[in-house]
């Protein structure tokens, strides 16, 4: 016990320092927004001023004793591994690798406590006004980085907050099943969706304001909530999601906008018309990560606004940086989906260009461009057959193999036409066959030097 009483010593000091750096950075936000629920026969009063409610805060936290030891032997038991946590005394064989994360230790222990003032706050039956401003103003503090706890457990009572329902609730469950005992298969009960609470979301607004308005930390852990946000479609309308988007996507630090490229996709489909005014904003910038994040995200937005993308995808396809050419030629394929003479021409195109990682990865899109035009009116393969780039070489005769076995016909065609510009560039690709089918490849020869009829379909295309 001696280990378990030094471990306790330590954490408690350590949080009770992770909760005062927590109270001095929430300081200046001041009045807190009104609690959504509150009891008629006890109305809800705001504290006289920010360092009378982290007084109070620190005493409370001085005066729960219990709670604090709670928290902290479960949070012991999340963090310790498994294999660790077999051992019979914990404490005592793992006492320094604890202390060494004591830091981690005392967040989670914060946003425990954190959570459980909140879930009286929001509890309908009897809710707690005094453990909101607590809880609101403790929240805020400890909401600083885009990592760790703030994140996850801090998007959790940011969504709580907005419905007025206590954390931990399974918000938009189903009823009951044949599995559960309290099923009945003769009920016939309306599901409810999510809807947010009118107060809720005034105060949710005001913690995520409060998170805008603060560094270049908060701001980014305030996207990370928007990614979070949007898997709740409900939820994006009535927290006006667009605007603080909107607002972000002009900010001076780069990796606001990149973050938020990977959302659009998400908003898309929540609101169109708003993603598609945030993807004309993060379009203007001209940082080259958030035009490679939105090159990563190219692919989505095809299959969400379709002809919308096109232009995005030429103006990439100019771009001078390496990684933005190979994200957008890699999506060229998603043109067959809108027009595929488009697509062929672009392929053509592209056939031709100067970087040779965008003529490289038009080989993924061949097979299906041979599909849609077996004769290659544009030349394409045969264009960067002639190529002389080893990797492009040997990514089409892999092809041109594959194609040999199972569509015979389209080989004859392909390779024809390879030999009437130059008949030697074909005998890499037959020295490979030689290798594989060495009669096979003896009767292509003797065929293109015309001296033998075309070799019949192989066994593979006859079954």
């Amino acid at each position: 016990m001696a280990a378990k009483q030094r471990v306790r010593d330590e954490m408690r000091e350590t949080t009770l320092g992770l909760l005062r750096d927590a109270l001095a950075r929430c300081e200046r936000d001041w009045p807190l927004p009104d609690p959504p629920l509150s009891d008629p026969d006890f109305p809800p009063i705001l504290p006289a001023s920010p360092s009378d409610l982290s007084q109070r805060i620190l005493m409370m936290f001085d005066a729960e004793t219990a709670l604090f030891d709670r928290h902290m032997q479960s949070t012991v038991e999340i963090v310790v591994p498994y294999k660790m946590s077999l051992t019979e005394e914990p404490y005592e064989v793992h006492e320094r690798w604890l202390l060494k994360r004591k830091e981690e230790v005392g967040e989670r222990i914060l946003f425990a406590i954190c959570t459980d003032w909140l879930a009286m706050a929001l509890d309908e039956s009897a809710p707690d006004s005094d453990r909101w401003w607590m809880a609101l103003h403790l929240l805020n503090g400890l909401c600083h980085q885009p990592a760790g706890q703030p994140v996850h457990q801090g998007y959790h009572l940011l969504e709580s907050i907005t419905l007025a329902s206590r954390p931990g609730a399974w918000h938009g469950s189903g009823g009951s099943g044949p599995h559960q005992m309290s099923w009945d298969p003769h009920s016939v009960l309306p599901r409810m969706g999510i809807i947010a609470h009118e107060v809720g979301v005034t105060a949710a607004q005001w913690l995520m304001t409060r998170l805008e308005q603060g560094d270049a930390s908060r701001r980014l852990l305030l996207v990370e909530w928007f990614a979070l946000l949007l898997e709740r479609r409900e939820l994006v309308g009535p927290l006006e999601l667009s605007s603080y988007m909107d607002r972000l996507a002009c900010d001076a630090e780069a990796a606001l906008p990149v973050r938020l490229a990977a959302c659009l996709p998400r908003l898309i489909e929540a609101d169109l018309d708003q993603g598609k005014r945030l993807l004309d904003l993060l379009s203007r910038r001209e940082e080259v990560l958030v035009e490679r994040a939105l090159a990563d995200v190219l692919t989505r937005l095809f299959r969400r606004i379709e002809w919308d993308a096109v232009p995005l995808l030429e103006r990439m396809l100019e771009s001078s940086d390496i990684g933005v050419l190979a994200a957008a030629s890699s999506t060229v394929g998603d043109l067959r989906f809108l027009d595929e003479s488009r697509f062929a021409d672009k392929m053509a195109e592209l056939s031709t260009h100067p970087q040779i990682l965008v003529r490289r990865n038009l080989v993924s899109q061949l097979r299906n461009y041979i599909t849609m035009f077996p004769d290659d009116e544009r030349g394409v393969f045969t264009t960067l057959w002639a190529d002389g780039d080893e990797v492009l070489g040997i990514r089409l005769r892999e092809l041109m193999l594959r194609m040999e076995e199972v569509d015979t016909d389209r080989f004859a065609a392909l390779a024809g036409r390879i030999a009437a510009h130059d008949t030697g560039s074909l005998e890499p690709l037959f020295d490979v066959l030689a290798v594989r089918r060495p009669q096979r490849a003896a009767q292509w020869r003797v065929h293109f030097e015309g001296k033998g009829p075309r070799p019949a379909g192989s066994q593979s295309e006859e079954e």
